[in-house]
C-alpha cells in the first residue's frame, strides 16, 4: 500500500527523477510554458509554485532597503538557484522578470490544459504555462 507516500515516481530512479524535474522546472521558466506529459506536469507544479514564493519573500525583504532585507534576498536567491542547479541568469530572470508579475496574487501562478493522448504510446499530454494574468 502506498499510504502517506508523497510525489510522483515517473518510472525513474531517484536521481533521474531529480534531474528531469530541475531541466523541466527550467524549461518552464524560461519558455513560460511547456508541453509535457500529465505526471510530469503534476510533479513540478507544486515545485514551480514554490520557487515563485520564494521569490516574492526576496522581493518583498529588498523592499525594506537595509542591510537585513538584502541579505534576505541574497538567501532567497540561494535557495531557489540551489533548486535549479545554479543557474544564475535563471534566477536572475525569476527574481526580476517573473514574479514581479504576480507580486499581488496569492498563488495559482500555473495552469495545465490538457491537450489529448499522445499517439505513440497513449499519453495524456498536456500544456502548463505561468498564468498571464
Amino acid at each position: 500500500m502506498r499510504h502517506r507516500k508523497a510525489g510522483y515516481k515517473l518510472g525513474r530512479s531517484r536521481d533521474a527523477r531529480k534531474w528531469l524535474r530541475r531541466n523541466l522546472l527550467k524549461q518552464l521558466f524560461e519558455h513560460r510554458r511547456i508541453r509535457t506529459t500529465r505526471a510530469k506536469a503534476k510533479a513540478i507544479q507544486n515545485e514551480a509554485e514554490k520557487i515563485i514564493t520564494l521569490a516574492k519573500k526576496g522581493l518583498a525583504a529588498a523592499a525594506q532597503e537595509t542591510e537585513q532585507g538584502r541579505a534576505q534576498m541574497v538567501h532567497y536567491q540561494r535557495l531557489v538557484a540551489a533548486r535549479l542547479g545554479n543557474d544564475r541568469q535563471l534566477v536572475h530572470k525569476i527574481f526580476h522578470e517573473i514574479a514581479p508579475l504576480y507580486e499581488n496574487r496569492p498563488g495559482g501562478y500555473t495552469r495545465i490544459y490538457r491537450l489529448g493522448w499522445r499517439k505513440g504510446d497513449a499519453a495524456e499530454m498536456v500544456l502548463i504555462e505561468l498564468v498571464e494574468e
